[in-house]
């Protein structure tokens, strides 16, 4: 992280460049808008990640997606004691790999960073067998549960994946 002091007319104010606010999470960010000298825009740096045309891949939204849909879904069964049962145990384990992912991110060795996706993977795998029971009792249409069934598969292989490998570079 590199400091940058920036003057002004009436203050200074410290800016902290963070060129992947994901990778320092704890770091304070200070919007430079607060300055009293404007920038043109034509002088401002643009990020060109997606200059290639592909759609950038975000494994952070994607969980989060995953996570907010199985909120909805649990909020949608019926209020019965199976589903309120169900519903509990898919709530902890659909949920948690959006917030250990954030563990993964900040793994201190590659060691860690596999343990700590082996955890996201697991509970994927248990989110799984859920939505699978859910599925199975017709508390919820066939087709609707499809979908999210799906992307729990596809987020099991990327988790697996992404441990495969890490695993393969450990050594």
């Amino acid at each position: 992280m590199k400091e940058k002091t920036l003057n002004t007319q009436r203050r200074v104010i410290d800016v902290q460049w963070i060129p992947d606010r994901r990778k320092c999470e704890d770091a304070p960010v200070h919007a430079v808008r607060e300055m009293m000298d404007s920038t043109p825009n034509a002088q401002r740096s643009t990020s060109n990640a997606q200059g290639s045309g592909k759609p950038r891949f975000d494994l952070e939204d994607r969980l989060l997606e995953f996570s907010a849909r199985i909120v909805r879904l649990v909020d949608s069964l019926p209020n019965t004691r199976a589903a309120n049962h169900l519903g509990g145990q898919l709530l902890h384990c659909g949920t948690s790999p959006y917030g250990n992912h954030g563990e993964v991110e900040a793994a201190e060795s590659r060691k860690d960073f596999v343990h700590k996706s082996k955890v996201c993977l697991k509970e994927l795998k248990e989110t799984r067998r859920w939505l699978g029971l859910i599925a199975k009792s017709s508390m919820i249409p066939a087709p609707k549960m499809s979908a999210i069934l799906n992307e729990a598969e596809e987020l099991i292989k990327i988790f697996f994946s992404s441990v495969r490998t890490a695993e393969r570079n450990v050594k």
